[in-house]
């Protein structure tokens, strides 16, 4: 079962990545295409990807100082370390709920041994939720406050 949803992940990546690469008006759709491949997916319970009632959960209080630090500062609006943060955040992977293009935000977590920004991240949707991803987008933990 694990490999058989291996396979599942691998080939929703590479048709993703296809029609990004071949057509680049298909990158207008792709959020839409990307939720209806990855419910096909889950819906065979294999894809890898967790439902949106499984997303893992995390409190605050739990989460790395400097990840609350980037929590703070969302919540004054500012002032942000570097000038990505508060730019859309497409979510690309299809790993949050699906919504409208800009619903979602990133901010960067600190990352203290890291030259550059890191892969840590805060994700805000526009109604106030927050994702934490330690890995650079790979995964998600829903932020409870």
């Amino acid at each position: 079962m694990i490999q058989a949803g291996l396979f599942l992940n691998s080939l929703i990546q590479l048709t993703i990545s296809l029609v990004r690469r071949l057509f680049p008006v298909a990158k207008r759709l792709f959020p839409l295409f990307a939720a209806s491949l990855l419910g096909l997916g889950i819906a065979a319970g294999s894809a890898g990807k967790e439902a949106a009632h499984d997303r893992p959960e995390i409190s605050a209080a739990e989460l790395p100082e400097e990840a609350r630090e980037a929590i703070k500062r969302i919540d004054r609006g500012g002032p942000f370390p570097y000038r990505q943060d508060g730019t859309v955040f497409f979510n690309r992977e299809g790993l949050l709920p699906a919504a409208p293009r800009g619903y979602y935000r990133e901010y960067t977590v600190t990352t203290l041994d890291s030259r550059d920004r890191g892969p840590k991240r805060i994700i805000r949707g526009n109604r106030g939720e927050l994702y934490y991803t330690h890995d650079h987008y790979r995964t998600f933990k829903k932020v409870l406050r």
